[in-house]
């Protein structure tokens, strides 16, 4: 009876060390391999390493819980892709050649130590998002929009947050034991699993796509933006806004030779401040002449052929849920991000409709596209050189964002590289890799110098690809991933918001090229 009674107590001993087990090394491997939050958009950078990596771990996790020998001795060897997970020291090693092996050593990317981040931390890697510099761009929307472009601002801060919510959700399933697990880590993972099985693969590649070109015509904004605010804060000089934009992409050329963000990360904290107080210093000037305020210019209808590219601005000024998943995998209390989504989602409605309406009060019909070239000469050069500096030292986001993206789909994939890679053994970045970035800076310059219209290339970028990711995609992914679960008010919610999304999109990419175009023609500067 004795040895009976042991060999049970030992048999629920290994049962439940076996659960513990599984459930730490489930646990290790999301730690291990989340993408970095330094800055929004280079966590999305690397979503289809992640979501390769995250899938490998958990049959990684699975052998160990059958009972499989773990460590060298009786290991079966390992298959190709999986030398991410053969840890001999604790440490993931980098498939041979790659970049990581350079950058990964004690790089930002490659740590596996990455802390996990607070809901504050979140919260504010969001705000960092939503609050940025595109803000200037929405007096202009209501000038079009009315209290409609409120009503808007209001809606859609509603449905970005839902989205990024459900986005979250599609990152999850149920396991045979009825537990929640997070079987994906990335955007391009939800995309490809939606798509699977006839086409694996299409669903990556198009997010793919719709992240470079708004990462690209982010940069191309951050141009834009500082050639205008330079030409209108020194109207006497005898240089133009082009010549001001070929000014501020000669200082940043030297992006091309990045390799990480380490020293571009220190200055991110200061430029978020920065702005924050250009802000309330605009909202203070416009406060300062309440009594001069045009309620009567804010009307209740709406002008048909500009109000869509209204929608276009507004959306791209509350985009995120490119880096949310990346975002949410390195939370250190996951269950806090539906509750971060809320107050930083609500504070940005509320900064943001405040900051429009009180601006477009002060100046009326004469509100400019980006609203600080409405202030005094005095006071606008201040400011505006403030804001260049902003922008200066916030393109190198995006754009190293992109070129990882790039990379990483087209150079970096191994047998299904289309071209060979960017880097040597040594993980130096070979001559026609630096030549391709610097291509990439240049044609921002281009597109910034033979487009130079900020609200317009606002409104063409937040109707194409920021009301795709931040509307039509959720939406639908949910809808296709977790049918079979969704009550019918969610249902009703997402066929909704994907219908009139689709439509405002249409609209506004339509009316956005529609005004380019004329501007053109016309040469004219709005």
């Amino acid at each position: 009876m004795a040895t009976l009674l042991r060999s049970k107590l030992s048999n629920v001993a290994t049962s439940v060390s076996n659960k513990s087990q599984a459930k730490v090394s489930g646990m290790f491997a999301r730690m291990g391999f989340q993408a970095a939050t330094d800055e929004e958009a280079v966590g999305f950078a690397h979503c289809d390493d992640l979501d390769y990596e995250h899938r490998q771990g958990l049959q990684m996790d699975i052998l160990k819980t059958e009972g499989e020998p773990c460590g060298d001795e009786g290991a079966e060897p390992p298959v190709e892709g999986d030398i991410h997970y053969q840890r001999g020291d604790g440490a993931p090693l980098p498939p041979s050649g790659s970049k990581d092996q350079a950058v990964g050593a004690g790089g930002e990317f490659g740590g596996h130590d990455k802390p996990k981040i607070t809901a504050w931390e979140a919260g504010w890697n969001v705000t960092n998002a939503i609050q940025g510099m595109f803000v200037l761009g929405l007096p202009y929307a209501i000038l079009h929009g009315g209290y409609l472009g409120l009503f808007l601002i209001i809606f859609a801060a509603v449905v970005c947050c839902y989205t990024g919510k459900i986005l979250i959700a599609c990152l999850y399933e149920e396991n045979e034991d009825g537990e929640v697990v997070r079987v994906r880590d990335s955007y391009v993972a939800i995309a490809n699993a939606c798509c699977a099985p006839r086409f694996p693969t299409l669903g990556g590649r198009v997010v793919n796509v719709a992240q470079i070109i708004e990462l690209v015509m982010t940069c191309i904004l951050y141009v834009v933006v500082s050639g205008n605010l330079m030409y209108n804060s020194f109207p006497g000089l005898p240089v133009s806004q082009k010549s001001w934009s070929i000014i501020a992409t000669a200082v940043l050329l030297p992006c091309a030779f990045l390799k990480n963000l380490k020293a571009v990360s220190k200055f991110s904290l200061l430029c978020t401040l920065a702005h924050f107080v250009i802000n309330i210093l605009v909202i203070a000037y416009c406060l300062s002449r309440a009594r001069d305020w045009a309620w009567e210019k804010v009307k209740f209808y709406i002008d048909v052929k500009k109000f869509p590219i209204s929608i276009g601005i507004i959306v791209f000024s509350y985009t995120s849920q490119i880096f949310l998943p990346s975002l949410e995998g390195n939370m250190q209390q996951p269950s806090e991000f539906h509750c971060m989504m809320n107050w930083t989602h609500i504070a940005a409605c509320v900064l943001k409709g405040l900051f429009a309406l009180v601006a477009y009060l002060t100046w009326a019909d004469e509100t400019k596209e980006v609203i600080t070239d409405n202030l005094p000469g005095s006071i606008r050069a201040v400011v505006n050189l403030f804001l260049v500096a902003k922008a200066l030292l916030s393109y190198p986001l995006p754009f190293f964002a992109a070129v990882e993206v790039l990379e990483k789909s087209l150079f970096q994939e191994g047998s299904r590289a289309f071209f060979p890679a960017c880097y040597g053994g040594d993980g130096r970045l070979k001559s026609w890799g630096l030549t391709l970035r610097c291509a990439l800076v240049v044609f921002t310059l281009l597109m910034a110098i033979y487009v130079p219209h900020f609200a317009l290339l606002m409104g063409l970028t937040g109707s194409l690809t920021g009301a795709g990711l931040c509307f039509l995609l959720p939406s639908l992914f949910h809808l296709r991933l977790l049918w079979r679960k969704l009550l019918w008010h969610q249902v009703f919610f997402d066929v909704a918001i994907f219908v009139i999304g689709g439509i405002c999109s249409v609209s506004g990419f339509v009316h956005s090229l529609e005004g380019l175009i004329e501007a053109y023609r016309t040469n004219s500067e709005d």
